[in-house]
């Protein structure tokens, strides 16, 4: 669904007439109804939003939970900012039949709806696949759930961090700390699933306008993580390895050394690994090293993993900084990563040079600061950055333009409690 770019003419005082060429997103003119709350629904339903579509987000009374968290400024709270900029906002009591009327009619002129409820949810309020899409045959309709919409574990209630106890993650992780378990600080699980959720809905655009009809998208985020586990191949293996390779890479063994300016430096590659260790050796300087018995081939050197990593370890002590550490292993072949936090990289000049980091308006006199999208796009312009919305501050706006409601239908749905809005008295 390509779109040629839009010229406007200008004129300036004192200069000729110019054509400036204004881009528009890879997804201009697909419209999506997004029913869904906390992090994996709205991430993906911002990634469509930086592609160019239309994203209209729906919130129940209560409104979205991570409208509560904190930081907050302006009313906002930079984590709902972070995952629902770009998208106009409507608030409509969907538990009552006119609410279920109204998001009826609303999806009968959108390309796309994805919802983030428990399995049954949607269909006990009449909001199911079926029924929406027999007023809109082409309608994409996406699901997401922690383990889908069929199977014995259908009503089961998850979270990331629970669904990252049940796919391995979290004793993987543990594993490789000494079986010191403890959940993982990052929602894996709901990004990891947004983002295959959204590259599904590209691909039932994309057979839509071969077929014309839409379909229903059931993703799951326990499979998600199944899939995006790229070393479950080798947990599912049961016959023999040939012991001169390391299993799948072996990323956990991958060493962090600090040098002398206190910096630590992770490298891209596994000490004990065949070629490997040999660009290791000549970094450190430590000539013959393959020579000593401990070390000579990979079986002895995996045995031994525990000795060879704290020789390498303190001949990395000698370098004076990140930079140098890095520049010697480059010189081998070797990738080399300053530890940081996030922060840190935000606020670099190659974060700026990429403009990975977008500010938006904080609904008062400032900004805030959240990431950016991170496609480049030859011909298209990416990232929705208007500022945020407050609930339901798009409803007569939306309802009018699509719906075409007039001032008495809207005050009759805001009286009934049907619709409503939390709005700062700056933003009414």
């Amino acid at each position: 669904m390509k779109h040629p770019a839009i010229h406007l003419r200008t004129t300036q005082p004192g200069r000729a007439v110019r054509s400036v060429a204004i881009m528009v997103g890879p997804l201009d003119g697909v419209r999506v109804l997004d029913l869904t709350r906390v992090l994996a629904g709205p991430h993906a339903t911002r990634m469509l939003a930086d592609l160019g579509a239309e994203v209209i987000k729906v919130e129940p009374p209560a409104g979205d939970l991570t409208r509560f968290s904190n930081p907050r400024v302006n009313g906002l709270a930079t984590y709902f900012v972070q995952q629902n900029v770009g998208k106009r906002n409507l608030s409509i009591d969907f538990a009552v039949p006119r609410g279920v009327a109204l998001v009826l009619a609303l999806a009968a002129h959108c390309d796309v709806l994805i919802e983030n409820y428990r399995p049954g949810v949607m269909a006990k309020r009449g909001l199911d696949y079926a029924t929406v899409a027999a007023a809109n045959e082409r309608l994409v309709y996406v699901s997401i759930s922690g383990y889908g919409a069929t199977g014995p574990w259908v009503h089961r209630r998850a979270y990331a961090p629970v669904v990252g106890a049940e796919t391995g993650l979290t004793k993987a992780q543990g594993d490789a700390r000494g079986a010191a378990y403890a959940n993982d600080p990052h929602s894996h699980a709901d990004v990891y699933t947004a983002m295959e959720a959204a590259a599904a809905v590209l691909a039932a655009l994309y057979r839509r306008e071969q077929t014309g009809r839409g379909q229903w998208i059931d993703v799951s985020m326990a499979e998600t993580m199944l899939y995006v586990n790229e070393h479950l191949h080798d947990h599912l293996y049961d016959g023999p390895v040939e012991p001169q390779w390391i299993r799948s890479f072996g990323n956990g063994d991958f060493l962090v050394f600090t040098v002398a300016s206190g910096e630590r430096v992770v490298v891209g590659g596994h000490p004990a690994e065949r070629g490997t260790f040999d660009m290791f050796v000549a970094a450190l300087g430590l000539d013959g090293l393959g020579d000593d018995p401990r070390f000579v081939d990979v079986p002895t050197r995996i045995t031994n993993l525990e000795e060879l990593s704290a020789l390498m370890l303190e001949s990395g002590r000698a370098f004076a900084d990140a930079t140098s550490f890095e520049e010697q292993f480059a010189e081998h072949g070797l990738a080399c990563g300053v530890l940081r936090d996030a922060r840190d990289l935000a606020e670099t000049p190659w974060a700026e040079a990429r403009g990975a980091i977008v500010e938006v308006s904080d609904r008062g006199d400032g900004t805030i600061r959240i990431p950016n999208a991170p496609w480049h796009f030859s011909d298209n312009d990416i990232g929705r950055h208007d500022g945020p919305r407050y609930r339901g501050e798009d409803n007569r706006e939306v309802l009018a333009e699509l719906l075409g409601y007039d001032d008495a239908t809207l005050d009759a749905l805001e009286a009934d409690g049907v619709l409503s809005s939390r709005l700062p008295s700056s933003a009414r």
